[in-house]
């Protein structure tokens, strides 16, 4: 019987690091010879990229927030279907950027919907599966969209990178929260460390785990 793999996600606010150390956690796999995938939300499927595509592009008629929350699920409900749970049944590592604990963050507390629709969509869709780990990636928000403005060269950013601070602040102070509230889940890391830093940070505490040695 296969055992089944590993579902890691990497959470954060823009310019944490997040990309950075997907890919560092993507590497130190291969290098261990451990199948997985790495994945985004939302996205990772052709359909769940379309949905995407419809929550963050800047258009005339943005969706509302409750459509926004709802695209969300949408595009998860596929992401699990298609590719989470295919993957993790065979045996894959499922390595995330971003996933339920951004929706909490960024529609729960930024947008202001609380955490009530987004629980109840959350057992609809995932039934029991959670991540077994989640990376909070925290840094102070100023820093960080800093860094987020640097990385885009000039250019507008897609929707959420496009709020004010004060937003960036409640999914910050929400994220955070979670992960006093799971400690056995989420571990907090902190991004405004260099970059090689939070990469041996990730690594030590995967191997804490007997994950990877």
């Amino acid at each position: 019987m296969t055992t089944p793999g590993r579902f890691v996600t990497v959470e954060g606010i823009e310019g944490v690091g997040k990309s950075t150390q997907v890919a560092h956690i993507s590497k130190a796999l291969a290098e261990r010879g451990i199948e997985h995938v790495v994945t985004r939300e939302p996205g990772g499927t052709p359909l769940a990229e379309r949905i995407r595509d419809l929550v963050l592009k800047q258009s005339e008629e943005a969706p509302p927030a409750a459509a926004e929350l709802l695209l969300m699920f949408a595009a998860r409900s596929v992401h699990l279907e298609s590719l989470i749970e295919p993957s993790l049944a065979a045996g894959r590592w499922v390595v995330c950027d971003r996933f339920t604990d951004a929706t909490y963050a960024y529609q729960g507390a930024g947008r202001g919907l609380g955490a009530d629709p987004i629980r109840l969509l959350e057992n609809m869709v995932q039934g029991a599966r959670r991540p077994d780990l989640t990376i909070l990636l925290d840094a102070p928000v100023e820093l960080a969209l800093q860094r987020a403005r640097k990385r885009n060269a000039g250019a507008d950013g897609d929707r959420f990178e496009r709020e004010r601070g004060e937003f960036f602040e409640r999914v910050r102070h929400a994220y955070l929260a979670r992960a006093a509230a799971e400690p056995q889940r989420m571990t907090v890391i902190d991004g405004a460390q260099p970059a090689e830093q939070v990469s041996a940070r990730i690594l030590e505490l995967l191997e804490s785990k007997s994950w990877i040695s």
